[in-house]
């Protein structure tokens, strides 16, 4: 099996069962997810709490559209605009992050009355029509040309190209606070900010992404809290129902008033909405996020000692880490799998990219160190 086979194909893993880090096949072989499950379960496989919310709610409702009210959709929408930074008032739930963004820059464009989208090199916002015109990779993009226009992506992390890049015509600039499937990028300090103040001046909508660093990953509870900055717009999904699929966006009060109509059959259904109250609920209780941020630095101290000279570079913030090698992400991606039962994620060519849940413990930050000296430093060997 090739590495891309084993990246973009199907595993050959069977996965039956999952709990806490830990997943398992049909005969009880033991995998730690460092990865598998792409952030999507911050609390870990069944954490019992989201199961118990959500065992509750399917034996009472199931579903019903979402101009009805319905509990459990109020408590999550609470709840999550509440875990929000201030100044994100309202909230419409969806079913991916791709919809999340999608909705996102409908709603800049709507709310400003302008059209053009600022996005960055090395972007991933996801697969629709409007996403996928923002994502920066052309091997996503070209089957499915032409897409919306009035695009313009300028390189990540440089402040003044980017302010240079808004004007009057700007709808939105829609960022990732740090990039994932780009590379784990970290912007410079100084770059969310001038983001900030340059969509500001002439009254564009910013927009974070946070499908992938929002729900504690990063050891707050939204990357950007980290640089102080709140965008106008705020799109998550991943992490939001601990593995049921769901999308949020959080906005101002500028951009709800200048939003014409949005909606979708599923927005907020009991079930997953369920999962979202109980998540958001445990992650800020349990303080899941601050324990991120310890295990994070736990783990990247490790990783440095270990490692050494063996990888490029080792960046990233909690348990968000990107390991930039100097050989293929993909094998060492399925050297991980097939002899050490650990699942990573490359992100890109040369960067593996960590995303175990945050509720992992320095026992299992060791062995996932163990493996991944094992598998680079044999590779830097060989």
């Amino acid at each position: 099996m090739s590495d891309d086979d084993f990246i973009s194909g199907s595993k050959p893993i069977g996965i039956e069962r999952g709990e806490g880090v830990s997943l398992y096949t049909a005969d009880g072989t033991e995998y730690l997810d460092a990865g598998a499950s792409f952030a999507c379960t911050p609390l870990g496989h069944s954490h019992p709490a989201v199961v118990d919310a959500v065992t509750t709610q399917v034996e009472d409702l199931t579903f019903v559209d979402s101009s009805f009210p319905v509990q459990s959709r109020e408590d999550a929408y609470a709840a999550f605009v509440a875990s929000t930074p201030d100044g994100l008032e309202q909230a419409w739930f969806c079913n991916s992050g791709t919809e999340s963004n999608e909705a996102a820059l409908k709603f800049a464009r709507s709310a400003t009355g302008n059209s053009k989208i600022i996005a960055a090199t090395r972007s991933f916002h996801g697969r629709t029509m409007g996403a996928l015109a923002a994502t920066w990779k052309d091997k996503y993009k070209e089957p499915y040309e032409p897409l919306v226009g009035d695009i313009e992506f300028v390189p990540y992390g440089e402040s003044e190209e980017l302010a240079e890049a808004v004007d009057d015509e700007t709808a939105a600039v829609i960022l990732e606070p740090i990039q994932g499937e780009g590379g784990i990028n970290v912007p410079p300090a100084g770059y969310l900010e001038t983001a900030r103040d340059c969509t500001e001046d002439i009254g564009a909508a910013l927009v974070f992404d946070e499908v992938q660093t929002g729900m504690g990953r990063t050891g707050q509870m939204w990357a950007c809290e980290g640089a102080g900055v709140t965008p106008d717009i705020l799109t998550t999904a991943k992490g939001l129902g601990n593995g049921l699929p769901i999308g949020a966006v959080a906005v101002q009060d500028w951009i709800a008033d200048g939003t014409a109509s949005h909606n979708a059959t599923f927005s907020g259904g009991p079930v997953v909405t369920a999962a979202v109250h109980a998540t958001i609920s445990t992650l800020v209780e349990e303080e899941w996020p601050a324990h991120a941020a310890e295990m994070g630095d736990y783990l990247t101290t490790e990783l440095e000692a270990a490692l050494g000279e063996d990888v490029r570079e080792i960046r990233g913030e909690g348990l968000l880490i990107g390991l930039e090698l100097k050989r293929g992400a993909n094998r060492a991606a399925r050297d991980l799998a097939m002899n050490h039962q650990v699942l990573a994620l490359p992100a890109g060519r040369t960067v593996l990219r960590l995303l175990p849940p945050l509720v992992i413990d320095e026992a299992e930050a060791d062995q996932l160190v163990t493996a991944l000296t094992a598998v680079i430093g044999s590779d830097e060997e060989s």
